[in-house]
């Protein structure tokens, strides 16, 4: 898979996750949301990862 292609998948499930996180929560902090939006990151490259081992 080209560099792009892996660039964009990641930020389709961190854009994902974090609108999720952003739903879930019940008070929309700043630091909140900084650290939903960097839990995203971490599981979408785990997501990726885990869709890389499989295929």
């Amino acid at each position: 898979m080209a560099r792009g292609a892996a660039a964009a998948e990641i930020a389709g499930w961190w854009a994902g996750l974090t609108a999720v996180w952003t739903v879930l929560i019940s008070t929309v902090d700043t630091l909140e949301l900084a650290m939903g939006a960097a839990c995203a990151l971490a599981a979408a490259c785990a997501a990726r990862g885990a869709r890389q081992a499989v295929s």
